[in-house]
């Protein structure tokens, strides 16, 4: 069996053995599997745009992708794969550093209270109709 592993450049990290995961792919994926609402910062907690706010406690992190840039520090960046107590699964994306979007509004913060339940990409991708049919066993 394959370990994947996220915490290393793009060029090497593998969701299938000889298939490499770029920013664009895990979008790509996420939004072909329409799980791909982005949860935002504002000063209410997260958001998705679906009018519902969640607090730290609200959310878990179900996987993490980090992107290094081999020539551009500025090409460094975090997709956090998280799901709300609601079922509702997107994500949330950072640079890293200096070049953060999030200066001070207090994201760096919120994520680090969220709590980490890392999943298998094969666990995060499967059709939405098959993961509740899941969760109803």
């Amino acid at each position: 069996m394959t370990e994947i592993k996220t915490d290393i450049t793009t060029e090497s990290i593998e969701t299938k053995p000889g298939e490499m995961t770029t920013v664009t792919s895990v979008l790509e994926k996420l939004r072909i599997k329409k799980r791909d609402k982005e949860f935002r910062m504002t000063p209410e907690g997260f958001t998705a745009g679906t009018g519902k706010y969640y607090n730290p406690e609200d959310l878990k992190i179900i996987k993490t992708y980090r992107f290094e840039g081999e020539s551009d520090p500025s090409d460094s960046s975090i997709i956090y794969i998280l799901e709300a107590k609601d079922g509702l699964v997107g994500y949330s994306m950072d640079a890293y550093g200096v070049y953060s979007d999030h200066e001070d509004d207090g994201y760096d913060n919120f994520i680090r209270k969220i709590n980490v339940e890392e999943r298998d990409d094969q666990q995060i991708f499967q059709d939405a109709d098959s993961a509740k049919s899941e969760d109803s066993k």
